[in-house]
């Protein structure tokens, strides 16, 4: 076996959890060989390097060895190197820090208060009246 079909190969090598989410990724054109979009049939080979983009980043995978079945995941390190460039798990790591702030699970929709609260350590310079700067309401023409 010298080519794999690529959606065959991400889905047996547990990059997607299935296969037709592997075809839609191609479809959509998320999945990328040397920077051009390719189709679910792209029929791969060793030594290739696949850019998966899965918001906010675009993973690198160099293609190792070919198989059409799905293994197990001990098993997947034989099959693709991962080569993302650690600038892209920088961009990971900012959106986690600066997107969500963890809620205890079980907690449910927060409310018009945590919003609030939230905003204000998430935007600290916005005073509560809405202005951040201060207006001069007298102008040249207004002595007394």
């Amino acid at each position: 076996m010298n080519e794999v079909r690529i959606d065959k190969w991400m889905w047996a090598t547990r990059i997607f959890k299935t296969r037709t989410i592997a075809a839609e990724a191609c479809k959509k054109g998320r999945i990328m060989i040397n920077g051009v979009t390719i189709k679910p049939s792209r029929m791969i080979k060793v030594g290739e390097v696949i850019q998966v983009r899965k918001p906010p980043i675009t993973f690198s995978f160099k293609v190792l060895d070919l198989t059409e079945r799905r293994m197990g995941a001990k098993l997947v390190p034989g099959y693709l190197e991962n080569v993302t460039t650690p600038d892209q798990y920088e961009i990971l790591e900012m959106n986690r820090i600066s997107g969500f702030v963890d809620r205890a699970r079980g907690l449910g929709r927060p409310t018009k208060k945590d919003r609030r609260e939230l905003e204000q350590f998430t935007d600290p310079g916005i005073s509560d009246d809405g202005f951040d700067f201060e207006f001069d309401f007298e102008g040249p023409d207004d002595e007394e």
